[in-house]
């Protein structure tokens, strides 16, 4: 690999597909918005009977507010990434950290890092207040105040300082340690990281953002429990999260994983829906369990970091990819930052086959519902989840293909509504 490209060479390159990137979603998101603005007249013929064109109009215009500040935010990080690469931004970071610490040693990595982390969260910092207390606001969702806000920002800080800060300073002493193969000792690393902290977030982190109390007997836990004892689910309880106090959306989650394994309602979808859609919703997230999505999920996403990793082994030491990225003097935090920085901008067009596979598991765990509650009550549920979410009935298709985790709403219930019959 050492004379694939000249330092020129991939400037131009990563030039090149960063503007290719950004010239893709703002053309997606422009189609998006057209395409809603199109058909926000009127209600699609087979949800005319539950939502109102009121209710229609208003998922519209909250689709195309939050498509139109997306796009200002695609073009304001490839500025940063820009800025931060081919401006000279992490050479300088670099060599203002390097005062403190000798260049290239443990600490001066791990300032590297941190530094770019505070001046990229301090940037972004604006588009949260917007996107919080301006676009979220004027559609009735936000419910966060200015003091829980900074109470969140704060948390999240501490948080990620305390447990990140310990394994970047682990990964970048694998990098310097462990040789050729140092890639692979990263992974297993990260691999313990990211498991632990998947049992451990339940209990000991979510509580720190959010009340989580057990679900009071009555109908819909007598539901959620029979339906749990035919599909032989076994859990550490079901719980009710104050979600209201952040915002109105609704939603159910799993989290955690063996014993640590909880079911979590926010508090806003038991206000709105009947104890058989709730049970519904849950058959639904069931069924990416029968279905071992998850467990595929995290498998593919180990899969794939392993790859990175041997492929930021192979670019660690070419010269060419730090000059050819804006830093002169090669180094371990440098290569890091770098390689996992500009990622995105050479994936960004897989992004369809990650939708693609979410969407095939909803379909899968949407007929799994079916067969152990009511596709009736699903629909139900779902058609409500729509309309108290404002959630588009109407996306752009290619849109679609390229973004969404979840089929589109026609094709989503014409899928159940086959089931049914």
């Amino acid at each position: 690999m050492t004379d694939l490209f000249s330092a020129t060479q991939f400037s131009l390159l990563f030039l090149f597909a960063l503007m290719a990137s950004v010239l893709l979603q703002l053309w997606l998101a422009l189609r998006h918005v057209n395409h809603v603005k199109r058909h926000r007249n009127a209600v699609p013929a087979e949800f005319a009977e539950q939502i109102t064109l009121a209710s229609h109009q208003r998922a519209a215009a909250y689709t195309i507010a939050k498509t139109r500040f997306g796009m200002l935010t695609t073009i304001f990080d490839a500025m940063i990434l820009a800025a931060f690469t081919l401006g000279g931004g992490i050479a300088w970071l670099s060599n203002l950290t390097a005062q403190w610490f000798t260049p290239d040693s443990l600490g001066h990595g791990i300032a590297l890092i941190a530094s770019l982390a505070v001046v990229s969260s301090v940037l972004s910092l604006p588009f949260s207040l917007v996107s919080t207390f301006v676009i979220e606001s004027r559609f009735g969702f936000n419910q966060m105040s200015a003091k829980l806000f900074i109470t969140d920002l704060t948390k999240t800080t501490l948080i990620g300082a305390v447990i990140g800060l310990p394994l970047i300073a682990a990964v970048l002493w694998l990098m310097g340690a462990m040789g050729e193969y140092w890639w692979l000792w990263v992974w297993l690393t990260w691999l313990g990281f990211s498991l632990t902290l998947m049992w451990v977030f339940p209990t000991f982190i979510a509580p720190l953002f959010n009340k989580f109390i057990p679900m009071e007997d009555g109908e819909v836990k007598a539901r959620i429990t029979a339906l749990l004892t035919r599909c032989g689910f076994q859990s550490n309880g079901l719980f009710v999260m104050d979600g209201s106090k952040r915002s109105s959306h609704g939603n159910a989650y799993f989290t955690g994983l063996g014993k640590s394994k909880r079911i979590v309602f926010f508090d806003t979808l038991l206000k709105h829906l009947s104890p058989s859609e709730i049970e519904a919703v849950l058959a639904h997230e069931l069924g990416h369990f029968k279905h071992r999505h998850i467990v595929k999920r995290i498998v593919w996403t180990f899969a794939l970091m392993l790859g990175f990793l041997w492929l930021l082994g192979q670019l660690k030491t070419q010269l060419w990819f730090y000059q050819g990225l804006g830093v002169a003097t090669p180094s371990t935090a440098a290569a890091l930052l770098l390689f996992f920085m500009v990622l995105p901008v050479f994936t960004f067009l897989f992004s369809p086959l990650s939708s693609m596979m979410s969407r095939r598991h909803e379909y899968e765990a949407d007929a799994f519902a079916a067969s152990q509650s009511s596709s009736a009550d699903l629909v139900n549920a779902l058609v409500k989840l729509y309309r108290d979410n404002a959630a588009t009935l109407t996306p752009d298709p290619w849109h679609s293909l390229f973004y969404d985790s979840h089929p589109p709403a026609s094709l989503r219930i014409a899928a159940l509504q086959r089931l049914a019959v």
